[in-house]
C-alpha cells in the first residue's frame, strides 16, 4: 500500500497536549492545562445523577431537549435583547469546538476565504483547510490585541465567505469592545459573509465590563452563528457540552451536517442542564467568582519580573517575560516546566509565522492554594 496522503499535512500534536506531558514527565505544576482543577457545584452533579437514575438514558432529540433550547433561548434573548426561537434557531452540540467544526464544514468550500484573528484557538485553521478554504489572517500583537479594522477591511474579498471573531479571547484575555463590535458590523454590511462568533468565556468577564455578543448587534446577528459552552460555564470540560444559536437558515445548514456529526448530545446532561439555568445566579456570578481568582494571582505576582496587562476575560492570563530573558517562548516556556517545575503555553504556536511577542499563557481557573504555588515559584525567577 502506497503512503497514505494527509489531508492536513501540516497538523501534528497539540501544543496543550506536549505542555501537559512535559508537565507530567516532569512533576510540574501545570498552568497549561485550559480547564479548572476543582469540581462543578454538587447540585449539578446530583442533577445529572437525578436524570439518569430517572430513566433519560436514551437518545435525546437532534437538536437538543426542547427544555433546554428553551431555556438557553431565555437566557440569551434576556440579556442581549435577541428574540431567538427555540425550535429553530439554538442546537444543543458536543462542546463548542463540535459547533465550529459542524459551522465550517456546512458552509466551506474549496476556495472560499476565512478571516481569522491570530493568535487565534487552534481548531480554526485545521477545520477551514480540511474543507478546501483558504486561512486569511490577520495578526494581534501584545499586549493589547487590538484589531486594526482598516487592515480587516483591506483583506474582505469576494471570496471571503467568513470571519471568526473570539470574544473574550483566547489565549490573549482581551475582549471587543462595544466599537469593534459595531465597525465589524459596518464592514459586513451589505455581504453574505456570515460571521463565526466564539463567545464560550461570554460569562467569565472582569472590571465591570459588558459582554458584546454578536447577539447585541442586529447587523451581526442576522448572519452569525454564536458558540458557548457549557463545560466553560459551569467547570465541566470533560462533559463536552455546547451550543450554537444563529438565525434559521443558517441553522437548517447547520443541522443537515450535525444529524450525521454527532446527532445528538448526551441526554442525562441535558436534563440536568435545563434545569440547573433555571437559576441565572449560576452563571450570573461567574465574573466576580474569577476576577477573585485573577486578582489573587495578579496580586501575588505583584514583586516578579513578569510584565502584566491584566485579562479582561476569560481564565487565562498572559505574562510578559522581556525583562528575564530573550529565549522564545518555546524554549523558555519548555524551561519553566523542566527547572522551574511550573508549565505554562507559549503563545507564538497561535501566531502567523510564529510571531513572538515574549508571552507565556497561564490558566488561573485553580484552587487559591495552586495558584499561591504558582506564584511563589515564579516569583523566585
Amino acid at each position: 500500500m502506497q503512503p497514505i496522503s494527509s489531508k492536513l499535512p501540516e497538523v501534528g500534536t497539540t501544543i496543550f497536549t506536549v505542555m501537559s506531558q512535559l508537565s507530567s514527565k516532569h512533576n510540574a505544576l501545570n498552568l497549561s492545562q485550559g480547564f479548572p482543577n476543582f469540581e462543578a457545584n454538587p447540585k449539578l452533579i446530583d442533577l445529572v445523577s437525578k436524570a439518569m437514575h430517572t430513566g433519560y438514558n436514551q437518545y435525546a432529540p437532534m437538536p437538543g431537549l426542547m427544555s433546554l433550547r428553551e431555556i438557553i433561548v431565555q437566557k440569551t434573548n434576556t440579556l442581549y435583547g435577541s428574540n431567538y426561537h427555540p425550535e429553530s434557531e439554538v442546537t444543543v452540540t458536543a462542546g463548542a469546538t463540535q459547533a465550529i467544526f459542524t459551522i465550517i464544514s456546512a458552509f466551506i468550500n474549496p476556495g472560499d476565504e476565512v478571516l481569522i484573528f491570530k493568535p487565534a484557538y487552534d481548531c480554526y485553521e485545521p477545520s477551514i483547510q480540511l474543507f478546501g478554504g483558504t486561512v486569511v489572517p490577520v495578526q494581534l500583537s501584545a499586549p493589547n490585541f487590538t484589531v486594526d479594522w482598516k487592515e480587516v477591511a483591506s483583506k474582505i474579498t469576494s471570496k471571503t465567505k467568513m470571519v471568526i471573531i473570539n470574544t473574550p479571547h483566547n489565549p490573549s484575555g482581551s475582549i471587543l469592545s462595544k466599537q469593534d463590535m459595531l465597525q465589524l458590523e459596518k464592514l459586513l454590511k451589505g455581504t453574505n459573509i456570515i460571521l463565526l462568533s466564539d463567545e464560550v468565556y461570554e460569562h467569565i468577564i472582569f472590571d465591570g465590563q459588558k459582554h458584546q455578543s454578536a447577539a447585541l448587534f442586529p447587523g451581526l446577528a442576522e448572519r452569525a452563528f454564536i458558540t458557548a459552552s457549557f463545560g466553560k460555564t459551569f467547570h465541566t470540560t470533560g462533559w463536552k457540552m455546547g451550543y450554537c444559536l444563529a438565525p434559521a437558515d443558517l441553522m437548517a445548514e447547520f443541522r443537515k451536517v450535525h444529524q450525521f456529526n454527532v446527532f445528538s448530545c448526551s441526554h442525562p446532561m441535558q436534563y440536568a442542564l435545563a434545569e440547573y439555568l433555571k437559576t441565572p445566579e449560576n452563571y450570573l456570578s461567574l465574573p466576580q467568582f474569577y476576577q477573585e481568582k485573577r486578582d489573587l494571582f495578579l496580586s501575588l505576582l505583584k514583586d516578579s519580573r513578569f510584565i502584566v496587562t491584566p485579562a479582561s476575560g476569560t481564565y487565562f492570563q498572559l505574562l510578559g517575560y522581556s525583562a528575564i530573558t530573550q529565549e522564545s517562548d518555546i524554549a523558555f516556556a519548555e524551561r519553566l516546566t523542566i527547572e522551574h517545575k511550573i508549565a505554562s503555553i507559549p503563545v507564538s504556536v497561535f501566531n502567523l509565522d510564529q510571531q513572538d511577542d515574549k508571552v507565556l499563557r497561564f490558566c488561573f481557573a485553580k484552587t487559591e492554594d495552586t495558584l499561591k504555588q504558582a506564584a511563589d515559584i515564579l516569583c523566585g525567577i
